[in-house]
Order: C-alpha cells, then structure tokens, then sequence
C-alpha cells in the first residue's frame, strides 16, 4: 500500500498503533510469566539446593563428630601410645580401627597418623600413604578438624577423601590424627534424593567450580571436571538467586548455587531451560496466533477511524501551513473530542507560545540586558523616526548624552560588579526622572542617552542637571559618583540621527574638559559638519 494520502497514512497509524501496544504487551505478558515461572523455579531450585546442603553439610558434621568419638577413646589414644613399644597394643588398635571400620560403611579406611606424617595404624591390611595437606600438623595441633579434595580411587570405582581430626592425651599432648578415608557415595545418594525432576541434576562442587559428586553418579571424568568461570562468578556473586548459564555437559540451564557451611564446598541445583520453560513457550505460540487474528480486525476499524480523523487532520494542516508562513494569529476552533481535540487544543498552546516567544525576542532585541533600558539599537530606530516625526510637524526635540566620570577608575578600583550596580542605579534613576514619551537608552559601556520629544533644549538641560544632581546624592559602598552631560536640540545643532549624537557628544566632551560633574550645551552652529569623534572620555 503506497502511503500517499492522509487515509492510508491514518490506517497505517491505526494498525501500527494497535500492533505496538498489542505486541508490546504481549511481550510484557510473555516476560512477566516468564519471570514467574523462573521465579517459581528459582524456589524450587532453592529450596532443593538447601535441603541438599543441609544433608550434605549434616553428613559430613557426624562423620567429623564421629571421628573425634574414635579418636578420644580409650582404645586408640592409650594403644597408640603404647604402639611403638608393644606389638599387642598395636594388635588392639588395628583391631578397633577394623570393628568401627566394620559398623560405619562411609569409612573405606581408618588410619591413626603420627605427628611425622607415618601411619602407625591402619583398617587396611595392606597399609596406604595417607597424603594430607601440606600443613596439616598445623592444624591438627591446634584441634581443627581437616578435611582434602575429593579424589578417584581407581582400586574401589568411588570418589574418597580424606578426613582428620586430632588424637590428644588428657594432659594435652597431641599424639597425632585419625585419618578417614571417607566413601561420597552417600553423598551421590543425597544428591540424587533432592534432584529437580527427570531432567534436572544436583552437583556438590568446590567453591573454586571443580565437581566433587552428582546426582547423575560420580565418575573419574566428573571429578576433573571443573563449572565455566562464566557460569560460576554470576552463581558465586548471588548465592540462591536463579542464573541462566551453560553447565559441563554443554546444556543451557538455570540453576542455583547453596554453599554448604563451614565448609568449602557448594551445592549447584539446575534444570534445563528447555524444560522449564515448555509451558510458557507454549503460552507465547498462542498468544501469537490471537495476536495475527486481531490485526484482521483491527485493519478493518483503523480504515473508519481515518475517514474520520482526514477532516479535522486537514484544519490543522492548513494552520500549520499559516504558522510556517509567519502568521501567528492562528487559532483553530476546538470541537467534539478525543484525540485530534486535544491535539488541536496542544497545536493552539504551541501558536501562542510562539507568539508570546516572538514578542520577548522582539522586546530583548531592544533592551540593555543590564539596566533594562532601550540598547543602541532602539535608540536610532527611536532617533530617526523622531526626526521624521519632527519635520512633519514643524517643532523640535532635544537629546542629552550623560557619561559617568572616571568609570574605569571605578570598575579598575572595585571591580565590575560595583561598576554594574552604579550603571543599575543610573538605569533606575533616568527612569524615575523621565517621561513615558522619553527614550532611556544605554548608548554602550558608561554612556546613557536621553530622547526627549518636543522638549527646547533649556527644559532638556533642566532635566539633565536634576538627573546629575540626583545622582551625585546616590549613595554607593564604595564611594561617591558624578555624572557630565552634554545636551543638543535638532534641528539647531543637528538634521540627522549621527549629526545631533555628534553635537551632544561634543558638549558632554566640553563638560569633562570643564571639570566633569556637569552639564553642557552643545555650542555647534546650526548646519555645521560633524568634527568627527572626540578623543576618549574617562
């Protein structure tokens, strides 16, 4: 469809207009049972991860607690002491690691270690290296329990690690460790109790991301098997909050990370997204088809609705056509209601902001932004059309020209801003001492120049004398401040807006010459060329 007209352009707008917000809110829909539903996992993901945690957490406390029970009995501390000096105490310590090792299947091996790291006595008949971490005398004398990495031990297809805890005397001797090497196929076994649906998976992991055991089963390729750093500092950074990442087996999940306490391991409970989602996928296939199946309607309708929207649209065509054109004294007449009502009531506010804009434009071209008198400007507008004015009706005027002495001794003196205030008061001041069908105007910098209608040049210098005499009652912060003035009349010294400043300008420049801190008649005969500027006034 070629959008040409204001109808097919309206339905156009029309359908687009509905397709927007009907997308638009479709989508939140989508996205608000999509945060639902991922909010409803996330609790569930949560949940599951802590219950396993706990578990797990639980576990590994009452084989510690169950360690330190062997490790303070009689039957380890007192034939370990004797073990070195007596084979049947040696006998009875082997004997007793062999019945605990016998009632508790977590224990593939127990082991009582010396302080020097040697096994002194073992449940294995075959005694094994004890490999514990590097600063584990350490640790042990000071009666923390210790726990290593989890490891696969090839001899018995299961993941082991070693747990330790110290061995004291009564007097506080610490003899050595009761090492364990312990079984994580319970482990594998609680995970697998809390794992999220079929296709979820539960991971007990390092807090570095290397995995420990899963729900799926533990395997030698699973323990060096580490999560992405990608997908472990989002986990890591927002304990139990939901996080979309891709796990080992190249899946995209969400899942949620649970720490296990005073230990250095997680637990990572996922799901796949696919799987999570099905249900709010399906929503968004449906919602889809109602979606086409209301633009068909909506086509029709928006077509009406341009037919009715085309006339009062071509009124404010048409006054947006005048307002291009300059003219700004439109106003369309405002009926019915509705959109277009309320688009033609905005389009009137707009004409009359211009309008007030275009008149503060018109009315600061004019003005001195400082003292709010007529600028330079306004002034030989004003000067010329008085001139005109003036040989029309056969009758004169005069104009004052004031100068405040010694200004950029002032403003050198105490700064510009004490110079703004003095020029601020004289503004004032020629405002309270002039008519309204005087002209006020800053010439530029110090210079102020009086425009006053049908007034002889004797009424101006009265008017300039009370203007200086005023001001020089002024009282100022930071002193004293005097006016000269020089005064012309047109047409006696001078026929044109240039001639008549100049001869004002040469009295005012006589008025400084004199002294300062007076007034002035221009003395130019009647006719005489202009002498050119005079030389620079302070």
């Amino acid at each position: 469809m070629r959008l040409t007209s204001i109808r097919s352009k309206m339905l156009a707008f029309a359908v687009i207009a509905t397709l927007v917000p009907t997308v638009i809110t479709t989508w939140v829909f989508y996205v608000q049972n999509r945060h639902a539903l991922g909010d409803k996992i996330g609790e569930q993901l949560t949940t599951l991860g802590v219950e396993a945690t706990r578990e797990t957490d639980l576990w590994l406390k009452e084989r510690l607690l169950d360690l330190k029970v062997f490790a303070s009995s009689y039957e380890v501390t007192e034939n370990v002491t004797r073990a070195g000096t007596s084979r049947a105490a040696l006998a009875r310590a082997t004997s007793y690691l062999n019945s605990v090792r016998e009632r508790f299947q977590d224990y593939e091996e127990l082991m009582v270690v010396g302080m020097d790291g040697h096994v002194v006595a073992t449940s294995n008949s075959h005694p094994t290296t004890v490999d514990l971490p590097a600063d584990w005398q350490k640790e042990i004398r000071a009666g923390n329990p210790i726990l290593s990495d989890a490891t696969w031990d090839p001899a018995r297809g299961k993941p082991v690690m070693l747990a330790a805890v110290p061995i004291h005397l009564a007097t506080g001797q610490t003899l050595g460790a009761l090492s364990a090497r312990l079984n994580l196929a319970t482990v594998d076994t609680i995970l697998k109790r809390f794992q999220p649906g079929v296709a979820g998976r539960m991971y007990l992991a390092t807090a570095e991301g290397a995995l420990v055991s899963s729900s799926a089963g533990s395997s030698a390729a699973l323990l060096q098997t580490k999560l992405a750093p990608s997908a472990l500092r989002p986990l890591a950074a927002r304990p139990g909050a939901t996080v979309q990442f891709t796990d080992p087996e190249n899946v995209t999940v969400a899942g949620v990370l649970a720490p296990v306490t005073q230990f250095h391991w997680v637990v990572l409970a996922e799901i796949p997204v696919a799987e999570a989602y099905r249900q709010v996928n399906r929503l968004r296939n449906v919602t889809l088809l109602v979606l086409g199946a209301l633009l068909l309607g909506v086509g029709s309708i928006a077509y009406l609705l341009g037919v009715l929207i085309v006339r009062p649209l071509n009124r404010l065509s048409a006054g947006a056509a005048k307002v291009a054109a300059g003219d700004l004294s439109v106003d369309l007449p405002v009926m019915g209601g509705g959109e277009v009502t309320y688009l033609t009531e905005v389009f009137n506010d707009m004409v009359a902001r211009l309008r007030e804009g275009r008149e503060e434009l018109e009315r600061l071209s004019l003005t001195d932004g400082l003292t709010g008198l007529d600028n330079r400007r306004h002034l030989m507008q004003k000067l010329g059309s008085e001139i005109e004015r003036a040989r029309r009706h056969h009758h004169g005027f005069a104009v004052v020209m004031l100068d405040v002495d010694h200004f950029k001794d002032y403003n050198d003196t105490h700064g510009h801003l004490a110079g703004d205030d003095v020029l601020v008061r004289l503004g004032a001041l020629l405002h309270e001492c002039t008519r309204d069908v005087d002209c006020s105007a800053r010439f530029g910098g110090e210079e102020f120049v009086l425009l006053l209608p049908e007034t002889p040049v004797e009424r101006a210098t009265e008017v300039a004398e009370r203007i200086r005499a005023r001001m020089a009652q002024e009282q100022f912060g930071n002193g004293r401040v005097t006016l000269s003035a020089g005064v012309a009349e047109f047409p006696a010294n001078g026929e044109t807006p240039e001639g008549i400043l100049s001869a004002a300008d040469a009295a005012l420049y006589r008025a400084k010459n004199d002294g300062r801190d007076r007034v002035a008649q221009a003395a130019t005969p009647k006719g005489a060329p202009a002498q050119g500027s005079p030389p620079r006034r302070k």
